[in-house]
């Protein structure tokens, strides 16, 4: 067998100065989900990183290390779900998110811990959020829409730069009945406020959102409810918007007043209307399309920050959805 002429280069990357718990991961976990995405001989010594392989492979590498090295001189934590995303995009775009997520666009809420993006979408979006007063984010579930949404809405609060805070959601069954469960109309409807009420959880303490709901500060309400209403000075936040009708997303729209911001959050592909192609957040994209002083954004299965499988189930039933349309359009 002849012997194998392909080209193969070393390089060395220098971390100095790092601790490399932090970087390798507690035994040297990250170490080895680095050597499972790439086929790169890849040695640590010391305070050096030595790769030997392919050109282009080598690089790949060299780039993700440069990343992780920049994340944790920023102050930053290397996780697993961080790292697992740093090798996709240096898999496909040649650079890492270190660089991209430098600028701290999160916000310290005084509640509780600071909220910050995890992932480049999720910076854009926090951005959109800042300079636009209607967002619309899209895209699909764990990806942070919401929970970004309320913690924007509890900084503008804290910060005065609005007088309440109203979230609201599409009271629609997602393929399970909810009419016969006891109670008034705000239990009957509590179950799919829940989301809204884990989020602000995330951002205060129990007692303060009692206290402000008390004062009419927060309200969290269902989409009906908003019907005849004017809202100044407010941060509007309408979670899953897909699961509005035009009529309704309209209606939504134009309770906007004075000195208000909405974030319509929403995931297209899971619409629990019966004519999925009648929902407000679909047909919103192409009223709306290039109308000034709103922004869309779109999350996809990158920005998934939730359990690393999450990620690959919404990948997995992506591609049998599309396999599936491909076989009823071929009958």
């Amino acid at each position: 067998m002849a012997p194998s002429t392909e080209e193969r280069i070393s390089r060395t990357v220098h971390i100095e100065g790092l601790d490399s718990r932090f970087l390798f991961g507690q035994n040297d976990i990250f170490l080895r989900l680095i050597e499972k995405a790439f086929s790169p001989v890849i040695v640590a010594r010391g305070d050096k990183i030595i790769i030997e392989g392919k050109p282009e492979e080598v690089e790949q590498v060299v780039g993700l290390f440069k990343d992780l090295t920049a994340r944790l001189s920023q102050g930053a934590f290397i996780t697993e779900q961080y790292l697992n995303y740093a090798i996709e995009m240096v898999k496909e775009e040649g650079g890492g998110p270190a660089e991209l997520m430098a600028i701290q666009s999160g916000n310290n809420t005084g509640f509780k811990a600071a909220v910050k993006p995890k992932t480049v979408g999720q910076k854009h979006y926090l951005e959109a959020i800042e300079q636009f007063d209607i967002v619309f984010s899209i895209g699909p579930a764990g990806t942070g829409k919401t929970y970004l949404a309320v913690a924007e809405a509890v900084a503008a609060l804290k910060n005065r730069r609005v007088n309440r805070i109203v979230l609201v959601r599409p009271a629609v069954e997602a393929g399970e009945s909810l009419g016969f469960l006891p109670g008034d109309i705000r239990a009957k409807v509590d179950p799919y406020l829940r989301p809204v009420y884990d989020a602000l959880h995330e951002m205060m303490t129990a007692e303060k959102i009692k206290k402000l709901i008390e004062l009419g500060i927060i309200e969290i309400l269902p989409l009906a409810f908003m019907r005849g209403r004017t809202l100044n000075n407010t941060f509007v936040i309408l979670d899953e918007g897909q699961n509005t009708t035009p009529a309704q997303m309209k209606m939504f729209l134009t309770r906007l007043g004075e000195g208000s911001r909405a974030v319509i959050t929403g995931d297209i592909t899971q619409i629990d209307l019966e004519n999925k192609k009648q929902s407000g957040l679909v047909v919103i994209q192409k009223i709306l399309s290039g109308v000034e002083g709103i922004k869309f954004i779109y999350l996809t299965d990158r920005d998934v920050v939730r359990h690393p499988l999450v990620q690959k189930i919404l990948r997995a039933y992506e591609r049998y959805e599309k396999g599936y349309r491909k076989e009823k359009e071929g009958q």
